[in-house]
């Protein structure tokens, strides 16, 4: 049995289906479990990170627990890391690549709780996710035109696929115990390419309009301080590629003009 917190998520919801593609047995924690809407045969806990008592009692007895911490804080983090590594002998916990550089970061908090208390653990890193760019859907649906700031920059987007089958090697096979995985997609490519790709994904031609940064700092809620400088950083130097992927899959990372085929749907009228 395997526990995953953050069932419901982009990359938790694959890690579910990884998992039970395999034959294995998953306890998957939701808050609202009648709409959690995962695969048959996988345990739906009713649980959330505000009481480590209760994921204590729900991870016993399993072999491993993925976990996602969704807050823009590392507060409270240690107990829910204690309550889930008192559990489980493995922890994989998905952070991001930032917390190498920042260990003022949230990111960075958690794994030091996790160092600090799983017997085994992994850290996993991506850069940027593939699909923070759903955020331009409604500008696509709307008018073909995506207006944001930063369109040189390069960026190496994941696919959610691709981190969830890092995760469920990790969570299953040997050999991850102390390693650090930066993941990335296989290339670097400009805000303006993504939105070319996804209108190559669509077959609706889009254009990109670039708006200073001054204009979106009111949107930015429930972003990561110091996300526009980030952006801006990737002008001049692009993205981290890593072949981590490949590495532990033995499958090369998925591109982003796949990830935009991929999710088509959510971008097309």
């Amino acid at each position: 049995m395997h526990f995953v917190v953050g069932s419901t998520g982009k990359v938790g919801r694959n890690v579910v289906s990884g998992l039970a593609s395999r034959g294995l047995k998953v306890r998957a924690l939701a808050r609202r479990p009648d709409e959690a809407g995962l695969p048959p045969g996988v345990e739906v806990a009713p649980g959330d990170l505000s009481d480590p008592g209760s994921l204590s009692e729900l991870a016993q007895g399993c072999e491993s627990a993925f976990l996602v911490w969704p807050f823009l804080s590392g507060d409270g983090a240690e107990a829910v890391v204690a309550a889930l590594a008192g559990a489980v002998p493995r922890v994989v916990y998905l952070s991001a690549q930032p917390a190498g550089e920042r260990p003022e970061s949230f990111w960075a908090q958690v794994e030091r709780a996790v160092e600090g208390s799983a017997r085994e653990w992994t850290m996993l890193r991506p850069t940027g996710f593939a699909a923070n760019t759903l955020g331009w859907a409604g500008q696509i649906r709307e008018s073909g035109v995506v207006r944001w700031v930063y369109g040189q920059a390069a960026r190496s987007l994941i696919h959610e696929r691709d981190i969830a089958d890092v995760a469920v090697r990790a969570l299953t096979e040997p050999g991850h115990h102390g390693r650090r995985y930066v993941l990335s997609g296989p290339a670097a490519i400009t805000q303006i390419d993504q939105v070319h790709a996804i209108g190559a994904a669509i077959g609706r031609p889009l254009r990109w309009e670039e708006v200073p940064a001054g204009q979106v700092e009111d949107q930015l809620a429930g972003i990561p301080a110091g996300a526009l400088k980030t952006w801006a950083s990737f002008v001049d130097a692009p993205e981290v590629v890593t072949q981590t992927v490949a590495e532990v899959t033995g499958t090369p990372a998925r591109s982003y003009a796949q990830w935009a085929r991929d999710h088509a749907g959510d971008f097309a009228v």
